[in-house]
């Protein structure tokens, strides 16, 4: 696994941006993935930062900056890029998971699971059995993205 350095800016110029150093650092194709959690109140933002406040705030902090907002709903959002290789310009393929930030329940394993609760569930991301998670994911969405674009190249072929 190569690692790229941390690039800012909108989340798909970040994911555009790294999957061209990834593409250039392993001088063939690559597929590269960011993750963001976009609060609506907040007009996206912590976005693609979100690790670095997790890291930072926790939880409870993150739960914390929301409390001033009535709206509480937000965005799990991934990104996947794709790059034939260096000189060539990455695709982007996007999954979404509407939900809300709740207080903390569940595991505290991954990340900012403990707080996101997909819409339609009562349950948080980290409360979830694995299965149902992974089948409305934000990842698993961008996922199936990238898969229908390959199977169309492939039947192009």
């Amino acid at each position: 696994m190569y690692k790229v350095p941390e690039l800012q800016g909108e989340t798909q110029e970040i994911a555009k941006q790294k999957c061209k150093l990834a593409a250039e650092t392993l001088k063939g194709p690559c597929i590269t993935e960011d993750t963001a959690l976009c609060f609506n109140a907040m007009n996206g933002l912590p976005g693609p930062y979100i690790k670095w406040f997790q890291n930072s705030l926790g939880h409870d902090g993150i739960n914390k900056m929301l409390e001033g907002f009535g709206d509480k709903s937000a965005v799990a959002l991934c990104t996947f890029g794709y790059c034939e290789g260096p000189g060539h310009e990455p695709i982007i393929f996007e999954g979404r998971t509407n939900g809300k930030i709740v207080a903390s329940r569940g595991p505290g394993t991954f990340g900012w699971d403990g707080i996101f609760q997909p819409d339609g569930f009562e349950q948080t991301f980290a409360q979830l059995d694995k299965d149902v998670k992974n089948s409305i994911s934000h990842r698993s969405r961008a996922l199936d993205e990238l898969k229908k674009y390959f199977q169309h190249k492939e039947a192009e072929n």
